[in-house]
């Protein structure tokens, strides 16, 4: 369905990746993986047609309908969110404007008027043959998270997150051959991104799709296109199969790599001893030319990097830790929870769930202080120290400090040479310590705020999705670092490989404003 020609693309002289061919074919769903910066979004838009590669093409059979998740929230602002759901199809959607534009001011006795509103029940019968248009746009929001009092709203009165899932809703109505996803599981529940998972498998096209979530592509994909060293290769399964297939594939590498220099060393050994004998000088000479011949590639270098993430705490955990009691919060007079109560133990691993709007930021937002309740008690034990990691970012790293500067300001005390470890830790080693806050992006803040809860040692973490704009390496030394720290645990995040590795215990925020409290892994909680 795509046959991608000998792709190259550069940028300011640097090559991003080079000489890439590949045929993508129908059936098949391909994840889209590598580090932040591999290239992947910058390939995806190569494959859309949005951007040009420096050399090399891409050929898509022009009879084929291609969908490609949008990224602008902002492009559709005076559309219902019904309406910017339909113009997806963007045919029919043109063909029943004008219809609805003829009924309401046509001239009937005009047979031109007539004439064109047949033309028009013809493409709306073309494209739209069982005329289940609406029901089905009703049904794929419903099913996103939308109520149907809010379908007819306008674009701009929908939140950011809203605004995404109704472009994600735009991409998949007209069930396009050819779908093109960039992070399509942003801001969507772990509800929304199972029944997400549920219509991809069941799409009959071909999907190639990035995504930084390990079950969602577990769950969905049949191939693996991985950016690394400057490349995308393809291979056959999941994510975990790639994975497997990868590691034993660097190793392969390795050991064949060390024999060739074992092989080196021996023949100069025999070259220095005996290139001076007249009677091993034949057999010296030879040995010189299998050493010329001897290939001894250098291993690449991955653009993979993993973080070393290790919370320790500075001070023990006392038998009080945390009791919430008849907890009421309300926002813009609308109730969020009501007399919700639960007590936090020593050594608990708290995933809070729940769809989006429920309630979980403003929860941490309390424990830390940042809201008030309109009702209700908060009671921290005596010996808890928490640190907290704010969903967004954008505010509290800010200015003009360089990196290790901006740490060292939340404790003038603190060593420098262990903030620099620290960053070194967190993948930013020699002069990337020295670069401005105000220069990085939105996963290198993600890092600086791990940096930051590292050096406090607090004994309670609350962390927001902390998984946003993190890669895949860096969520999975996140869950092994939760998983080990000898301390307590609140965390907010919709990945269900990161609530695997660490949670012992789920709080969901009902769409009621009560909780369910359960004490066990989401394995166990699910199957409740």
């Amino acid at each position: 369905m795509i046959q991608v020609n000998g792709v190259t693309m550069r940028f300011a002289g640097q090559v991003l990746f080079e000489d890439i061919s590949l045929k993508l074919e129908s059936g098949h769903r391909y994840g889209l993986i590598g580090a932040n910066g591999a290239g992947k979004s910058t390939f995806l838009k190569i494959l859309s047609g949005e951007i040009e590669p420096s050399f090399g093409n891409i050929a898509i059979n022009n009879t084929l309908r291609v969908g490609v998740l949008g990224q602008n929230q902002f492009a559709f602002e005076d559309f219902s969110i019904k309406d910017a759901v339909l113009y997806g199809n963007k045919r029919l959607y043109d063909a029943i404007k004008e219809k609805e534009k003829l009924y309401e001011s046509g001239d009937f006795e005009d047979e031109s008027v007539n004439n064109r509103l047949a033309e028009l029940e013809i493409i709306c019968a073309e494209e739209d043959p069982n005329y289940e248009y609406e029901t089905a746009i009703e049904k794929i929001l419903e099913n996103l998270g939308f109520e149907a009092q809010k379908h007819n709203i306008l674009m701009r009165e929908a939140t950011s997150a809203e605004k995404f899932k109704v472009l994600l809703a735009q991409t998949l109505f007209p069930k396009p051959d050819i779908l093109l996803l960039d992070e399509p599981t942003n801001n969507l529940d772990i509800e929304a991104i199972s029944w997400l998972e549920n219509e991809l498998n069941r799409h009959n096209g071909a999907i190639v799709v990035i995504s930084h979530d390990r079950h969602f592509l577990n769950s969905v994909v049949t191939d693996i296109l991985d950016a690394d060293f400057k490349k995308i290769r393809e291979f056959s399964g999941n994510y975990d199969d790639w994975y497997i297939a990868s590691t034993l594939m660097q190793k392969q590498l390795e050991i064949e790599r060390e024999r060739k220099l074992k092989e080196k060393d021996d023949l100069e050994s025999f070259i220095r001893r005996f290139s001076a004998n007249a009677s091993k000088a034949k057999q010296a000479t030879s040995r010189q030319k299998q050493l010329e011949k001897l290939d001894i590639s250098e291993i690449r270098t991955s653009s993979r990097r993993e973080p070393s993430i290790v919370f320790r705490k500075k001070r023990d955990i006392g038998n009080e830790v945390l009791k919430v009691e008849n907890l009421s919060f309300s926002y813009d007079k609308k109730e969020v929870f009501k007399n919700i109560n639960f007590k936090v133990e020593k050594g608990d691993k708290i995933a809070l769930i729940g769809a989006n709007g429920a309630g979980k930021s403003a929860l941490c937002k309390l424990l830390t202080n940042e809201l008030f309740p309109k009702e209700g008690k908060i009671s921290w034990g005596a010996t808890i120290e928490p640190s907290y990691f704010p969903q967004d970012t954008t505010d509290i790293i800010k200015g003009g400090m360089e990196l290790f500067e901006w740490l060292q300001q939340f404790d003038d005390k603190k060593d420098l040479d262990e903030i620099r470890k620290c960053l070194g830790r967190m993948l930013f080693s020699g002069e990337e310590q020295k670069k401005s806050v105000k220069s990085i992006s939105g996963g290198e803040k993600h890092r600086m705020m791990l940096s930051k809860l590292m050096l406090e040692k607090g004994n309670f973490l609350i962390l927001d999705e902390p998984n946003n704009h993190l890669d895949l390496e860096a969520i999975i030394a996140l869950g092994e670092a939760l998983y080990k720290f000898d301390g307590v645990v609140i965390c907010v995040t919709h990945d269900r490989e990161l609530i695997d590795a660490f949670a012992n215990r789920i709080i969901k925020i009902e769409e009621n404003g009560a909780i369910t409290d359960f004490k066990g892994n989401y394995e166990e909680y699910k199957g409740v």
